[in-house]
């Protein structure tokens, strides 16, 4: 097939699949960036995903437990099919391609040349580069659904094992990679000692718990947890996701709207629970972060909680302020997927959120819905200054990074 098609007009139009290599994927972005002048700007992308089931057998290596981690071993030589040893798949991912039509999604398959470093260096410098980016924080990908692992273990293996590889072999092959440590969440003590451990590793500027759990985030099993990363001064960060095995979410016959719901869902419920009992009263120091949601569910949960809780305040006692004074002071947001339908309902939403102080950008690479820097950049009701603070002086700031770059 030729590498480019033309349309009626004559327009070339690059042919994209699988081995199509990220800078050309984002070269829009990148010219975007230049031709507007924001290329020399500090921007922060602190959601961005690797697929970190392509090197299992190496992540799988660390795994501490000599048994577990023969048999996960054994599993990569001897067996096929997903998901890998250890991961509790979700049906969800079959659909996140479009049927082949979104390739970056399904797979990166493009040539990597480079033996200095490992291929997700290469990948994610890539990925920078089209970005305009100096600093990316990365996820892991099919391990954010360790929540919902019918193994408690697993998942403390896993996380232990993951956290290991990418700041062993990733996070020191680009300045720019930086990382938010997966606590192994439903295991509290399990989760503590992570933090103890990966606390002062380099390139750690967070801890991370997925948000797809049904573990609720005020049991007092987890207050020891929390002290502890507010010592640190680093951030936790709830990162959504879906499980369309979630009795609710089963209800949906399509993937668009379990898709939609699920995002939002996981940490409505989350942030529901760490308003109305307390949490930012009880550690005032903690900074945390919703991941992954969009912004939409924000204004909706702010008025829903203010308004039943000047009915209730009983029930929240240890409150001292609105509920929404909390989400708009104490909680930063990502942008993506940033909801753009509706310019008035945005430039609310950015009101509401204090967005030129609590709201970061996010890219969400490679997934299907990515958005580039110019999501924020292009919105006209922003000054210079605030669409600076957005896509990095705030990160900057949160995560203790360079203003200046790595």
């Amino acid at each position: 097939m030729d590498a480019v098609v033309h349309n009626a007009k004559h327009h070339p139009i690059q042919e994209m699949d699988t081995t199509t290599d990220s800078r050309d994927y984002l070269g829009h972005a990148r010219r975007d960036a230049e031709s507007k002048g924001y290329d020399d700007w500090l921007i922060v992308d602190i959601d961005a995903h690797h697929v970190e089931s392509v090197s299992w057998s190496e992540v799988t290596s660390y795994i501490e437990d000599p048994v577990v981690r023969h048999q996960a071993m054994m599993y990569q030589k001897e067996r096929i099919g997903a998901p890998p040893y250890g991961l509790n798949g979700d049906l969800g991912l079959r659909y996140q391609d479009v049927g082949g039509r979104i390739p970056h999604q399904s797979s990166q398959r493009e040539k990597i040349e480079e033996i200095d470093v490992h291929r997700d260096v290469v990948l994610t410098r890539r990925a920078m580069h089209g970005l305009a980016l100096d600093y990316m924080v990365l996820f892991p990908t099919p391990m954010l659904f360790l929540g919902m692992h019918p193994q408690t273990d697993m998942e403390v293996f896993l996380c232990n094992a993951y956290n290991r590889w990418l700041t062993e072999r990733i996070v020191p092959g680009e300045p720019g990679i930086v990382s938010l440590a997966v606590l192994p969440f439903n295991t509290p003590d399990e989760a503590l000692k992570t933090v103890e451990k990966m606390a002062t590793v380099d390139g750690v500027i967070g801890f991370c718990v997925t948000s797809t759990r049904y573990k609720p985030v005020h049991s007092n099993e987890y207050m020891k947890l929390y002290r502890t990363i507010e010592e640190t001064g680093k951030p936790i960060a709830f990162h959504a996701g879906y499980h369309w095995q979630d009795p609710s979410l089963a209800t949906c016959n399509t993937f668009l709207g379990m898709h939609a719901l699920g995002f939002a869902w996981c940490n409505i419920v989350h942030m529901t629970n760490w308003i109305l009992n307390g949490i930012p009263e009880r550690f005032p120091q903690l900074k945390s972060l919703w991941v992954e949601s969009g912004l939409s569910w924000v204004p909706f949960l702010m008025q829903r909680l203010d308004d039943q809780y000047l009915m209730r305040q009983s029930e929240a006692p240890l409150l001292k302020r609105m509920p929404s004074e909390y989400m708009a002071k104490n909680c930063w947001y990502p942008c993506q997927p940033m909801e753009k339908s509706n310019i008035k309902g945005v430039e609310c939403t950015f009101e509401m959120i204090n967005a030129h102080s609590q709201l970061l950008y996010a890219s969400d690479w490679p997934h299907f819905d990515f958005d580039t820097p110019s999501v924020i950049y292009d919105l006209p009701f922003l000054d210079e200054k605030a669409k600076r603070n957005i896509l990095g002086l705030n990160a900057a700031r949160l995560f203790g990074l360079n203003e200046n770059g790595p």
